[in-house]
């Protein structure tokens, strides 16, 4: 078994519960989901098929905020965006065109066209998708490739803190969490691509490309 994320030869058992095992990287910490216990894609779609986003939804916004609001500030006026893994329902793209910003919209269940994969971008946003992936480590060079030199990658995904909290945590009883990060891992991928990182909160993270 390789880690997902690094290629790691020698993840370790990390943890099991009544649905699957765990098992975290010693190299770059990730915690990741036993690979045998991935949802088929119709399965997964189905899950994602129940999330509600809705643009009307104040309190969507106001948790979407936790990131749009610190990336604004550092933003210059009328970038170009990139809302990477959207969801069903595109809110956090549309409070950043609000704020005077050009959004694309990538999606491989809900916005699929792969053409927005072609040109690189100023900003890229990832909420409370990157735990999702099967694939981290090519999800994770597709982000970097995708990104100016001087762009902002914000991402936000809950941080695994150690394990007996991760016992009874509830983030990873959602089948289709599968990769869990911790502030160790995205400070390994920070260093490894001499990314300028910032940890804002428990959720919420900041990476920089350098120029």
């Amino acid at each position: 078994m390789l880690c997902p994320l690094c290629l790691n030869p020698h993840p370790s058992h990390y943890h099991q519960d009544k649905r699957r095992h765990y098992f975290q990287c010693p190299e770059c910490q990730l915690v990741f989901a036993d690979p045998a216990a991935l949802l088929p894609q119709s399965a997964e779609k189905q899950v994602y098929d129940q999330h509600q986003n809705n643009p009307d939804d104040h309190g969507y916004r106001r948790f979407l905020n936790r990131l749009a609001e610190p990336l604004l500030e550092r933003l210059p006026l009328q970038q170009q965006g990139l809302d990477f893994g959207c969801g069903p329902g595109p809110v956090l793209a549309l409070m950043l065109q609000e704020a005077g910003h050009q959004m694309a919209t990538f999606d491989p269940y809900y916005a699929p066209d792969r053409s927005v994969l072609r040109r690189s971008y100023d900003f890229i946003t990832c909420t409370e998708a990157i735990e999702h992936f099967y694939q981290p480590r090519r999800e994770w060079q597709l982000l970097l490739q995708l990104l100016k030199p001087g762009g902002y990658l914000g991402l936000m995904t809950k941080l695994v803190r150690n394990r007996d909290a991760f016992a009874q945590w509830h983030y990873k009883n959602d089948p289709t969490h599968v990769c869990f990060f911790s502030e160790a891992t995205f400070r390994y991928l920070a260093e490894r691509s001499q990314l300028r990182l910032e940890i804002l909160g428990n959720d919420v993270i900041l990476l920089q490309k350098p120029t």
